[in-house]
C-alpha cells in the first residue's frame, strides 16, 4: 500500500485511499481481522465507513481496554422495520452493543460498542432480516429520507413509495457511486405536510399539487447543515418518470465534477456554489436531454408543524398508523424488544422512522389502536407527546462520538421532562436540539432552540465544556432561516434554567407564537439575552 507523504492534506489522503481501494472491497478484510484477530489497517479503518462504521469515543472505555470499538449504523429502507426485523436488531443491540441502539435523522438505527471480531455475525443477522449496513456511511449516497406515513397517510399529495424504492435501488450499493467526493443525501416525499426537511438534502424531490390537478415534483438541490450550511436550491419541477433521470444526472454529475480538493469543500452545494446555479441547472438539463418546468409557486408546512403524532385513519381499510415520540431518539434493546411484544399483540406489523428520531406505527387494526397506543406509554414511548418532548433531536453527544465535547442524549431528556414539569399547561410545539459538536448531525439551526457543544472558560478563568445558544432556526421552503449563534456559552448544569427561561418570557410576552417572540430577541427589539439568562 502506497504510504502518505508528509505533505498529504486530508483531502488528499481520503482520495489516495479511496483510488488504492474501493469501500466495498473492504468487507473481505473486515472478515479476516474479525476471524484472525488482525490488527485493523488505519487506512481500512477509513473503508470501515462503507459498511456503516465509524471509530466512537473512548471515554467511557475502562483504562485497561485497549480494544477498537465501534458505532455501527444500519440503513432502513423507507424508514420501515418488520416485527421480525426489530427482534433481530434487539439482539444485536443486547449481545454485540451493550444495550445500545439510537433512531437517527435519516430513518436509520445505530449501534455502539461493536467489536470488529463480532461483526460477521452482526452482518449475517442483517442480511437474514433483508438489512444492511452498506453506504449508510462514507463517500457515497447515504439512506434516501421520505415521509413515514407514504402510502398510508389520507391526505398526501402523492403516494411516493414506489419511486423512493427505485431511487433506492439506484443508489444502494451502486459501484458507479462508491467514490463520490463526499456524502451525498438524497430525499422524497409527497407528504402534505413536507415532514421530509427538503431545505437541507443534497437533492431532493417534493410532491406538488398543480391547479389543474396534476402532480409534479419540486426539484431542489444543495442543502446541508455541516460545512455546506446553507438551503437548497430550486431547480425547477418534473413529472413522476422523470424522478430517477433527474437523480441519474445529478449523481453522475456530482461524481465527475465535485470538488476534492478540501474535504470542508466537497459537497454538492459547494459544486453549485462554484458554478452558479444558472450553470449546474443547464450542466443537468444538457445531461437529461429536456429542461426542468419553472413558474410554479409552492408553499410549505413550518418546520414546527412538520409532524405525524397521534392516532389516524390508514387508507387500508381497518387500520389505523399511529405517530409515536421517542426520548431523543434513543430506544435501546429493551425498546426495541418491548416494542415488537407490543406490536404483535395489537396486531400491527411494522413502524416507520422519522427524520426527527421518532417514529410512526404503520398498520395497526383501528380497534385496536388506543389500547396499542396507551401500553406503548409503558416503554415511555407516547403518541401524544408534551410540546418539548414531541420535538427535541439530540446527536450521539461525547458519549461515544470522537467529535463531542458535551453529553447529548441524556441531556436531551432530562430537558424536555424538566421544561413539561416547569410548563404543563404549554401547548404550542417546541423544536429543541442538544448538538455534541459543531458537525450539526443533531441539525441545531433549524430549531428554535438550538443547544451546541462547545469548550470555553469560565468566570474563573477555567476551561470547560458546555453548549452555545443558537435561536430561530426554521425550515419553510424559501422563508427558511438557520438559527442565529447568541454567543452565549451555557455549561451543562445551567441549561435547563436557561432554556426555561426563554419559554418564561415568551409566555410572558406579547407576542403569539415562538417564532416571532425569537426573532424579536435575535433582533433585540425587545429583549436581551442578558435579560433571559437572569430573569
Amino acid at each position: 500500500m502506497t504510504q502518505a507523504t508528509k505533505k498529504e492534506n486530508p483531502a488528499q489522503r481520503v482520495e489516495r485511499i479511496k483510488k488504492e481501494k474501493s469501500g466495498i472491497d473492504v468487507l473481505k478484510d473486515i472478515h479476516e481481522y474479525a476471524i484472525y484477530n488482525k490488527e485493523v489497517d488505519p487506512e481500512d479503518i477509513d473503508r470501515f465507513k462503507w459498511y456503516g462504521l465509524y471509530t466512537q469515543n473512548k471515554n467511557l472505555q475502562a483504562e485497561m481496554d485497549e480494544t477498537l470499538y465501534f458505532m455501527l449504523r444500519v440503513k432502513l429502507v423507507l424508514g420501515s422495520i418488520n416485527i421480525e426485523q426489530l427482534k433481530v436488531l434487539s439482539g444485536i443491540s443486547k449481545e454485540f452493543a451493550r444495550g445500545t441502539a439510537n433512531f437517527t435523522t435519516r430513518q436509520a438505527v445505530q449501534f455502539h460498542f461493536i467489536r470488529v471480531a463480532d461483526l460477521p455475525e452482526i452482518f449475517f443477522r442483517l442480511k437474514s432480516v433483508g438489512l444492511s449496513s452498506l453506504y449508510a456511511a462514507g463517500d457515497v449516497p447515504r439512506n434516501i429520507t421520505t415521509c413515514p406515513v407514504s402510502s398510508i397517510d389520507k391526505s398526501e399529495i402523492y403516494d411516493v413509495s414506489a419511486l423512493a424504492l427505485e431511487l433506492n435501488a439506484y443508489l444502494d450499493g451502486n459501484k458507479e457511486l462508491v467514490n463520490l467526493p463526499r456524502k451525498y443525501k438524497v430525499g422524497i416525499s409527497g407528504c402534505s405536510k413536507h415532514c421530509m426537511g427538503h431545505e437541507i438534502q443534497d437533492l431532493s424531490f417534493t410532491a406538488v399539487l398543480t391547479a389543474n390537478g396534476e402532480v409534479l415534483f419540486d426539484v431542489s438541490a444543495g442543502g446541508g447543515l455541516a460545512s455546506n450550511k446553507q438551503f437548497a436550491l430550486h431547480l425547477g419541477y418534473v413529472k413522476d418518470e422523470q424522478v430517477l433521470d433527474v437523480l441519474k444526472a445529478v449523481s453522475i454529475l456530482y461524481r465527475d465534477k465535485g470538488l476534492r480538493q478540501s474535504r470542508r469543500k466537497a459537497r454538492l452545494g459547494h459544486l453549485i456554489n462554484s458554478w452558479g446555479l444558472s450553470k449546474f441547472k443547464d450542466e443537468v438539463q444538457k445531461s437529461l436531454g429536456f429542461n426542468f418546468i419553472s413558474d410554479l409557486i409552492q408553499e410549505y408546512t413550518p418546520y414546527s408543524k412538520r409532524e405525524h403524532f397521534g392516532i389516524h385513519a390508514s387508507k387500508q381499510d381497518g387500520k389505523s398508523y399511529i405517530g409515536c415520540a421517542v426520548n431523543g431518539g434513543y430506544i435501546g434493546s429493551v425498546g426495541l424488544a418491548s416494542l415488537a411484544d407490543i406490536l404483535h399483540k395489537h396486531g400491527a406489523a411494522s413502524i416507520r422512522t422519522t427524520t426527527t428520531q421518532n417514529f410512526v406505527v404503520a398498520d395497526v387494526p383501528t380497534e385496536n389502536a388506543e389500547d396499542l397506543s396507551k401500553e406503548l406509554l409503558s416503554i415511555n414511548i407516547d403518541a401524544n407527546p408534551n410540546p418539548f418532548k414531541a420535538r427535541t433531536l439530540s446527536c450521539t453527544g461525547s458519549k461515544y462520538c470522537k467529535f463531542g465535547v458535551t453529553e447529548t442524549k441524556d441531556k436531551a431528556i432530562e430537558l424536555a421532562e424538566y421544561l413539561n414539569n416547569e410548563f404543563p399547561d404549554f401547548d404550542e410545539r417546541v423544536s429543541l436540539s442538544l448538538n455534541g459538536c459543531p458537525n450539526s448531525c443533531g441539525h441545531p439551526d433549524i430549531v428554535d432552540i438550538g443547544l451546541v457543544g462547545t469548550k470555553f472558560k469560565n468566570k474563573h478563568g477555567e476551561t470547560i465544556t458546555g453548549f452555545e445558544l443558537v435561536l430561530g432556526g426554521n425550515l419553510e421552503g424559501n422563508k427558511s432561516t438557520l438559527g442565529k449563534k447568541m454567543k452565549l456559552k451555557i455549561a451543562p448544569q445551567n441549561v435547563n434554567h436557561t432554556v426555561a427561561n426563554i419559554i418564561d418570557a415568551y409566555i410572558k410576552s406579547s407576542k403569539k407564537y415562538l417564532g416571532l417572540f425569537l426573532k424579536d430577541l435575535i433582533e433585540g427589539d425587545e429583549f436581551t439575552v442578558y435579560s433571559i439568562v437572569n430573569r
